[in-house]
């Protein structure tokens, strides 16, 4: 006879390492690493089940910041390895730990993949928009023009959009939120923990040492009112600090800054749908870039498809009942065989 032992209740404390933090003073780091820690409490599940796999960077230390299994792995490559840790055991929650340019330089292509294939992970991605571990070398998200060690004139790239490619790459669950905007960042955490399938979110994440203030539009008060939209689905896109503003498709089905009160009601204006499976909404909110347009923050994409994972083990599953339990050493023997 089984008895269910409840789960012991667990607190932000329970998730904190031994190991010295090593971050520069007044990174955005600290408070994403706060805010993690106090979403997995919330999530009731036991903490052996929590794993974070990290590539190569500042933001890759995370694991060792974390008191849970995880692993610091090699740049670009953390997609894959997490893939393989969440097929090996599924019950498991794994979540990616990465940067701009861990995962969108050497990473992109497995950026790419394993959002495309809906690998149930939880992708975080600190963006800063610099190389801050390699001392400020300009990054696949750097704004044209940049200057840094790496592009003393200003950089000549045309910057990738993290959001864009995510959304572009079919991701059931898109997001950003802003490093010091916390409670707004830990109802987005939790919110992609509770996802089935691939959730990507994108922290602003402020490097007060080579690049700072590249998000203080969006961070400091007083501001971010007149440069930033919260998304809230089925509710219309207002800002401002008054919520005077909103955002309607003109004739060109483009999105356009209009003041609520002139002849334009609420009705007039775009109404955010997470939901919809068409991904174009959530595409057009993702190109609307400061300083042009307020920038949206908030859950740009949720929907539910199969997961690759679930995929995986119904072939498995089915081989099984058709075939039987393999026999490794049977199929060693099979066939042609050579000693070397």
């Amino acid at each position: 006879m089984s008895v269910d032992v409840p789960l012991p209740v667990l607190s932000p404390k329970d998730f904190a390492s031994d190991q010295e933090i090593r971050w520069c003073p007044r990174c955005g780091d600290y408070s994403i690493l706060a805010q993690m820690k106090k979403v997995l409490p919330t999530l009731g599940i036991p903490k052996e089940k929590f794993v974070f796999v990290s590539g190569i960077g500042c933001s890759s230390r995370f694991p060792y910041y974390m008191d849970t299994y995880g692993m610091h792995s090699i740049h670009g490559r953390a997609p894959a390895i997490a893939t393989g840790v969440k097929l090996a055991n599924p019950d498991l929650q794994v979540w990616v730990i990465t940067g701009d340019g861990d995962s969108l330089s050497i990473g992109g292509n497995h950026f790419m993949h394993v959002l495309r294939r809906n690998v149930d992970l939880k992708v975080i991605m600190f963006n800063n928009q610099i190389y801050g571990l390699t001392k400020g070398q300009y990054s696949p998200t750097s704004p044209t023009g940049t200057k840094t060690k790496s592009t003393p004139f200003g950089s000549v790239d045309r910057p990738l959009n993290p959001l864009s490619v995510a959304i572009g790459a079919r991701a059931t669950f898109a997001a950003r939120s802003v490093d010091v905007d916390v409670k707004h960042l830990c109802s987005v955490l939790e919110r992609a923990a509770k996802h089935k399938g691939s959730a990507f979110v994108e922290v602003y994440q402020d490097c007060n040492v080579f690049n700072p203030g590249a998000f203080e539009f969006a961070s400091k008060k007083g501001k971010k009112e007149e440069n930033v939209i919260y998304l809230e689905h089925g509710k219309p896109l207002i800002f401002g600090k008054e919520r005077d503003k909103g955002i309607r498709l003109n004739s060109h089905d483009q999105p356009e800054v209009v003041e609520l009160g002139k002849g334009v009601t609420e009705d007039d204006l775009l109404f955010h749908d997470e939901k919809s499976e068409d991904m174009n909404l959530a595409f057009l909110l993702s190109s609307m870039r400061h300083p042009e347009m307020p920038e949206p923050m908030g859950v740009f994409r949720c929907v539910e498809h199969p997961t690759y994972n679930d995929a995986v083990y119904q072939q498995v599953e089915s081989a099984t009942e058709r075939n039987g339990e393999g026999d490794l050493e049977a199929l060693f023997s099979t066939g042609d065989t050579w000693t070397v």
